[in-house]
């Protein structure tokens, strides 16, 4: 799999993007982030997410197909990232080259991870400059605007909404 490439097939089939070196920011990292995939991952991977980081997620698919998106709660201190660092985006654009296989290359998905609010959230869409589902220009609004979804989660105790 390549080095930038992401997927969601289900709550524990998934790639996020996130920085290459320990300590590093997430917005220092959207020029070189790379793919880290969940233990359960159908796809062939070089980096594994860290047992503990993602606490919770849902993942949700469009009623009419045009994206899937995976949300949720995160402890920061699983993969050495700052709990004061109120995170980034990765996109089509940052790092370079990256892309969702939901949609194929080129379509349109967003990613904010945001270490201080303890929340992740991925949405990738079906077709390429989709800024109505993907909309990359809400970068510095985080998961909750920018991805609406899931981030309470009761009968785990958790909660990064």
């Amino acid at each position: 799999m390549d080095s930038t490439t992401i997927h969601i097939n289900d709550r524990d089939d998934f790639a996020i993007l996130a920085p290459a070196t320990a300590s590093q920011s997430i917005a220092d990292a959207e020029n070189d982030a790379i793919a880290f995939c969940s233990s359960g991952s159908s796809r062939q991977c070089d980096n594994t997410i860290p047992d503990g980081f993602i606490t919770a997620a849902a993942v949700e698919y469009a009623d009419d197909g045009s994206y899937v998106q995976i949300t949720g709660c995160i402890d920061p201190s699983k993969f050495d990232m700052s709990p004061i660092d109120d995170g980034g985006q990765y996109d089509v654009r940052y790092p370079n080259g990256a892309q969702c296989t939901f949609g194929g290359y080129g379509a349109s998905f967003i990613e904010q991870i945001e270490p201080s609010a303890n929340r992740f959230c991925v949405r990738c869409c079906a077709s390429a400059g989709d800024q109505i589902n993907c909309n990359s220009h809400q970068d510095r609004a985080g998961c909750a605007v920018a991805i609406p979804g899931t981030y309470d989660f009761p009968e785990l105790n958790i909660s990064c909404a």
